[in-house]
């Protein structure tokens, strides 16, 4: 007695093979296995290519966030004054920054002073907000000490002022510069409070990555800032830095057990929490709405399929006589199928990684062929359009498509086999 022969036996790939490279005057449908595989390969190409844009956008989001403001903020409750105003100063903020630098997972904490100021170069002028700060705290924040768009001398901090990229072409100023910041709180007199002007060297000029950040921020050495803002002897915030600051839970409590009674904290997931959660809700709803994409690419495998059996219902009928059995005529079809599906996902995987790749040099090409401002960082609040590549989406993306791949092309090749080879060979 003959052997049975093992599923997906070399004839099955022979005669599978010959029916998907077969022609049109053959019977073939050629045609529609290309539509197929040019469909799942764009799926899966625009699948990967959207997550890794995705992961990009959030990292880059994050890290420049993190990279140039403090992780956590230390507030004063506050009292009342006698205006009726809420005084948050912090006095021993030397001390309450030294408590709170010693708790564990803090990397530092610095004091800060921070006002609103007008600045000018010759006739022009922009908003813009001032962190009094210490050097040694400013050289520790990585977003603005370790720039790669960065110029001038970071260690004259001290002589001067730095001052974000954005403000810098807003009023033309570069290093060097002598400009004018203005405040309205300055010296109080018998007949109210008169501005404060003074004017300061442009030392160092910061990009931080963010449009927002750059187009806004002044730092201001802490003492200078304390004078320019009468604030002698206080500090407005304490500024600190944690070492794992997306996992800030266990850090919060000691933080304020050490800041003392009076204190509250404000950390950089309650300023962005929501634009995140934004992100992953958008997040959600691409895969979901590409995910259909990738089925409705996955169903022309199914038209092509049907339109296969249709035409070789007559070899169906013949293969079955000579003693194929129903299990090796569906793997016959189902190989057609599953072969469109893995080949198309293979080059959608190839095109999407590529994307992810090279995107700056592609994006860089659209910018030049749209005439420019394709990308406007005052709302996208970065310069650039980011992909990162992990393999976990990628992963993801394949496992997508060659699963619906493999499930749409199960049925037309079941229907393959359950054909009755009486009825495909009765008008033969």
């Amino acid at each position: 007695m003959a052997a049975t022969p093992p599923p997906f036996a070399p004839f099955e790939w022979k005669i599978a093979w010959r029916y998907l490279r077969a022609r049109r005057a053959e019977g073939g449908v050629s045609v529609m296995t290309w539509i197929s595989l040019i469909g799942i390969t764009l799926a899966v190409f625009a699948l990967i290519a959207t997550l890794a844009v995705r992961s990009g956008f959030r990292s880059e989001f994050v890290g420049t966030i993190l990279g140039a403001n403090a992780h956590v903020t230390v507030y004063s409750v506050g009292s009342a004054d006698a205006q009726g105003g809420v005084d948050r100063r912090i006095e021993d903020f030397d001390a309450m920054a030294e408590r709170v630098a010693q708790v564990p997972g803090v990397i530092r904490a610095a004091p800060l002073v921070k006002g609103q100021v007008l600045i000018t170069n010759r006739d022009q002028s922009s908003g813009a907000e001032v962190f009094g700060i210490r050097p040694e705290d400013l050289r520790d924040l990585p977003g603005i000490a370790e720039s790669d768009q960065a110029y001038g001398d970071l260690a004259r901090f001290e002589e001067g002022i730095a001052i974000g990229s954005g403000i810098a072409r807003a009023i033309g100023a570069t290093v060097g510069d002598r400009v004018r910041l203005t405040s309205p709180n300055g010296v109080k007199t018998a007949f109210g409070t008169s501005p404060r002007v003074n004017a300061y060297e442009v030392v160092y000029v910061f990009s931080a990555g963010r449009y927002d950040i750059d187009r806004t921020r002044v730092y201001l050495p802490f003492a200078e800032a304390q004078s320019f803002f009468n604030r002698e002897g206080i500090a407005d915030e304490i500024e600190v830095m944690v070492e794992r600051p997306e996992q800030l839970d266990n850090v919060l409590i000691p933080i304020l057990d050490a800041a003392g009674d009076g204190a509250q904290v404000w950390t950089w997931m309650d300023a962005s929490g929501g634009f995140l959660r934004a992100l992953e809700v958008e997040d959600n709803v691409m895969f979901i709405i590409l995910s259909i994409l990738v089925l409705i690419a996955a169903m022309n495998i199914v038209s092509g399929l049907i339109m296969l059996v249709k035409n070789k219902g007559r070899d169906i009928g013949i293969l079955r006589t000579i003693g194929l059995s129903e299990g090796s005529v569906l793997r016959v079809f189902f190989i057609c199928g599953a072969f469109t599906g893995l080949i198309g996902t293979a080059l959608g995987v190839v095109l999407g990684c590529l994307f992810a790749i090279y995107i700056d040099p592609i994006f860089s090409f659209v910018n030049y062929a749209m005439g420019g401002g394709v990308w406007d960082p005052a709302i996208r609040g970065i310069y650039a359009l980011p992909a990162e590549l992990h393999l976990s989406d990628v992963l993801k993306a394949v496992a997508l498509s060659l699963g619906l791949s493999f499930f749409v092309t199960y049925f037309p090749a079941r229907r393959a086999a359950r054909l009755n080879p009486v009825e495909a060979l009765r008008y033969e």
